[in-house]
């Protein structure tokens, strides 16, 4: 059972990580992360997040496991927030943290990809 705990933020739980991987990874090989329950939150998404990228002007990596030791999540009533913190070929840790909202969904989770961006 995923906590649901609306006064604080906590680590990111295990049943999250996996998608959440592959997302980042989409994102780090210039691909926009869409499936069956991973969508963007709007139609515009994938294009600002390039431009992001770009301004940024690292190159991601594939999220490193180290990535769950600083990554938060947090229950918002009728979802979990969560930013995962990304890693770059030259920072290692970046500041570009990967917004997701997760909902529980028939069979599972549906996972929203909002932006990437430094908070």
């Amino acid at each position: 059972m995923v906590s649901k705990d609306p006064t604080s933020e906590g680590p990111v739980d295990a049943a999250f990580r996996p998608v959440l991987t592959w997302m980042a990874n989409e994102i780090a090989a210039g691909r926009p992360p869409q499936t069956a329950n991973v969508y963007l939150r709007t139609a515009d998404t994938w294009e600002a997040i390039t431009g992001i990228l770009q301004d940024y002007g690292e190159t991601l990596v594939p999220l490193p496991e180290t990535s769950w030791e600083s990554s938060v999540c947090q229950w918002y009533g009728h979802h979990w927030q969560v930013l995962v913190d990304l890693y770059t070929e030259g920072e290692g840790r970046s500041d570009l943290v990967m917004h997701v909202d997760i909902t529980e969904a028939e069979g599972g989770f549906d996972y929203t990809l909002h932006l990437v961006y430094v908070p």
